[in-house]
């Protein structure tokens, strides 16, 4: 699936998406590591934050966006901070590396789990894979969408782009990454984001989940596509009085380390 990203409209909620990474990268059982690479960097911030967690690693942020990669490029600060134009899906290193981090990244890739073996492979000894991925994908806001595309109205456009829940389970995680010969902390949580301004979920799924629909369309349909849409998600996120939208968010967690660590 190509998508077109839009650096802008992913950072609108910033905050709320950093979170789940700061998380993740805080579970990670490495002081020092040299190597650290970043799958599916997106605009390159977040990449950033790695090499203030570890000062004197080389990091390296990869993403198959060029806008994304576009903007992350500006954060660049060579030689220990860099971005490269590559897909995650034939990422591979000649050279060992310390940590391997994908946050919300794997869910737009079909059956990344297949992709586990060589990302395993390419740790130093002790190494660690660790990523995150969205849950929610029976969430409201996914299903209404999933709903829409489907549609009589919308189906002949729309239909092929829906995907099956694109995730696994933790504890099939664990199982697999286990299988590779890996210790493995997984867990998963659920972000109530307090979300703030008019049709805050449909803004956020601007960002992430909606961009392959809108992608598919005239300018004029999308904003057909984007009225419905925004009213269904009204009835299902209603704002408080002040203004306020609780969008619950679950996550996947999943630290893998190889063998031969400390």
């Amino acid at each position: 699936m190509t998508i077109d990203w839009d650096p802008r409209q992913y950072l609108q909620f910033s905050d709320e998406r950093s979170r789940p990474f700061h998380d993740l990268i805080a579970r990670i059982p490495l002081q020092s590591p040299r190597t650290v690479v970043d799958l599916g960097c997106g605009p390159g911030s977040m990449t950033a934050a790695l090499g203030q967690r570890w000062p004197t690693a080389r990091v390296t942020g990869v993403d198959s966006s060029p806008e994304m990669i576009e903007h992350a490029s500006r954060l660049a600060s060579p030689p220990l901070l860099s971005f490269e134009l590559r897909d995650l899906r034939q990422w591979s290193s000649d050279e060992p590396i310390d940590v391997l981090v994908s946050s919300a990244a794997l869910q737009w890739v079909a059956d990344h789990t297949t992709l586990f073996g060589r990302f395993m492979s390419c740790l130093a000894r002790g190494g660690v894979f660790a990523f995150q991925v969205p849950g929610n994908f029976n969430a409201p806001s996914h299903r209404l969408l999933r709903e829409l595309a489907t549609s009589p109205r919308w189906e002949r456009r729309l239909a092929a782009l829906v995907r099956e829940v694109p995730v696994r389970e933790p504890a099939e995680y664990v199982e697999l990454l286990s299988g590779l010969g890996a210790s493995v902390d997984a867990w998963e949580t659920t972000y109530l984001h307090m979300l703030t301004g008019s049709d805050a979920v449909l803004e956020w799924t601007r960002g992430t989940a909606l961009r392959p629909f809108i992608g598919a369309l005239d300018a004029a349909e999308a904003d057909e596509l984007l009225a419905s849409y925004a009213e269904a998600l009204g009835r299902a996120y209603p704002a408080d009085d002040a203004g306020r939208t609780i969008y619950p968010f679950r996550r996947i967690f999943v630290v893998a380390r190889a063998a031969g660590g400390d």
